[in-house]
């Protein structure tokens, strides 16, 4: 049986994580560092609530027993937090040294979630601040060279109980009128992203993963998600 941790986990993905990881026999153990509980309940699950981010990394090598999993959700927004720089110290700084944490504690699978359409010199997104800052903590992650390093890329998340874009949202939202294969290919469910996520760690626990630095691309995130998701 598997021990995991989840940072991030009151986001919209890192909350359907959690309940991912509660609900399945796979994880025996989930703990979670947040600076607030969440309202998830297990007799699995061990909460550490600590206001003090910069503290966040250095619980990992404390926690008991290890992880062997680690899944970062940790995300927010310019505005939330006041300022590019502000979102740059959470985005960028924070994932990268949480990620520098559990190499050091011995964590075998590190799952981050980064966002699609951040690379690529056709891509309109590659060079806002935003991408910048996911495609800094990829990069981070691959030097680091874990057992396996997984990273999601989804597109438009749907499903938030407070969406970031309502207007844009809806539009997707509604884009599986027109055909459920027009709506996969731009965006998912919460629920989707975080099943697919914790599918991907369990391949990589299970030897299975197609390479060590493994990106999960939107399509695939639908498939392992949704199409073969099984409970």
């Amino acid at each position: 049986m598997t021990t995991a941790a989840v940072f991030g986990c009151t986001g919209a993905v890192g909350s359907q994580i959690l309940a991912t990881l509660l609900a399945i026999d796979a994880f025996s153990s989930v703990k979670i560092v947040s600076r607030r509980l969440p309202k998830a309940q297990s007799h699995k699950l061990q909460a550490i609530e600590e206001g003090d981010i910069t503290k966040w990394g250095g619980l990992i090598s404390s926690m008991s027993p290890k992880p062997s999993v680690i899944f970062n959700a940790v995300g927010t927004t310019r505005a939330t937090a006041g300022g590019v720089k502000n979102q740059w110290k959470i985005d960028h700084d924070l994932c990268i040294e949480n990620a520098k944490a559990a190499k050091e504690a011995g964590v075998k699978t590190y799952v981050f979630i980064s966002s699609g359409g951040t690379r690529g010199v056709l891509s309109p997104f590659a060079y806002v601040p935003y991408s910048k800052m996911k495609v800094g903590v990829e990069d981070a992650i691959k030097e680091l060279n874990f057992e396996h390093a997984i990273i999601l890329r989804p597109g438009m998340i749907l499903g938030r109980e407070k969406p970031k874009n309502a207007f844009l949202e809806n539009v997707f939202a509604n884009l599986n009128k027109l055909g459920q294969g027009i709506q996969d290919k731009i965006a998912a469910d919460q629920i989707i992203i975080g099943r697919a996520a914790v599918a991907a760690a369990r391949i990589g626990e299970e030897g299975k993963a197609p390479s060590q630095y493994w990106v999960v691309e939107q399509v695939d995130i639908i498939k392992y998600g949704r199409d073969d998701w099984k409970d």
